[in-house]
């Protein structure tokens, strides 16, 4: 008896002309992630940092003066009379330090809280305020708002910034996959965000220990930031479809988080891109998290209204979209 032969599947190799096609997709995109991530870090610098120096007049102008010769261009100063002016605007987050003449001797007044990295610029710089023959003391060093015992470094704070941006991108995705329905969308993204914020902020508060400040003010920085992200690609999904799902992605991640300055500080980014990452969600989020956490709130008003304008645009995208195709259910 004949044994009936089993069919068989050929698979035709695709052209070579499609390997290369491939080959060039994937170069060009590990070669926009490394310009995206390793761009900023690469052409950072000590630039545009706003400090105070208090002191006479005279004085005042004798460390203008040194500055601009050690380090040109690093620092953007504003003048005060007294030690305590110039706490003033470093606890109302209006410069990252100080250099103190006014009793005399140059005291170096820093906020590690504010940046880790411009307090180190800073200390740096002041060695220039010694004089030539190092006959002097090295200026004194106080740190007015300083990062928490556990984590002297800020290290968390910069670590975090990633998975926030990653939390809300990954929010709208599932929720665009998995819930269907506009309105359920928005309050499954709404109801992550707050859930998301209370987890977040006690892992970093009470567990590394990078925050200090009121928990609850911490979480609710946490929690906008989360919802202006998801929110935001929720509603460029809703309007433009996959196209607005990848596009509102791309700029969450490789526009916004490269550039939140949260690692360093915003101006020490290369050129407008430190102003740039600052109207965009990771970057407000990070320095609205500094506020909270360290400052009592002083300097939030800048970044919640960045945070809730991306919020209140991705509402408004779901909006019109779902009022064109007769209501969300």
């Amino acid at each position: 008896m004949a044994v009936a032969a089993l069919p068989t599947t050929r698979t035709t190799p695709s052209p070579w002309s499609e390997v290369a096609k491939a080959v060039a997709l994937l170069t060009a995109v590990v070669s926009l992630l490394l310009t995206a991530f390793a761009w900023p870090s690469v052409r950072s610098s000590v630039h545009d940092l706003p400090i105070a120096v208090a002191g006479p007049a005279p004085a005042v102008q004798q460390i203008r003066a040194a500055l601009e010769q050690r380090a040109p261009g690093a620092f953007v100063i504003s003048e005060v009379r007294d030690t305590a002016a110039a706490e003033l605007l470093i606890r109302d987050r209006e410069v990252y330090g100080a250099i103190d003449v006014s009793a005399g001797a140059p005291q170096i007044i820093t906020a590690s809280s504010a940046s880790a990295a411009v307090a180190q610029a800073l200390n740096a710089a002041a060695t220039g305020l010694r004089p030539a023959d190092n006959t002097g003391a090295t200026p004194a060093v106080r740190d007015l708002v300083p990062l928490p015992a556990d984590d002297p470094r800020g290290a968390g704070l910069a670590a975090g910034a990633l998975p926030l941006v990653m939390g809300g991108l990954l929010a709208a995705v599932l929720l665009t996959r998995l819930i269907r329905g506009t309105a359920r969308q928005l309050l499954g993204a709404l109801a992550f965000a707050l859930a998301g914020g209370l987890a977040v902020a006690a892992i970093l508060q009470f567990w590394f220990g990078s925050l200090s400040g009121s928990y609850l003010a911490n979480s609710g920085a946490v929690a906008l930031a989360v919802a202006a992200t998801s929110v935001s690609i929720l509603g460029l999904q809703t309007l433009l479809g996959y196209v607005g799902l990848g596009l509102g992605a791309a700029t969450m991640m490789l526009v916004g988080n490269p550039l939140s300055g949260t690692a360093t500080a915003p101006e020490m980014l290369p050129g407008w891109s430190g102003t740039l990452g600052q109207l965009l969600p990771p970057g407000a989020g990070g320095q609205l998290l500094r506020s909270t956490a360290f400052f009592d709130g002083q300097g939030a008003a800048g970044p919640i209204a960045v945070l809730a304008g991306w919020l209140t645009l991705g509402l408004l995208l779901c909006a019109v979209v779902a009022r064109r195709s007769g209501g969300a259910r």
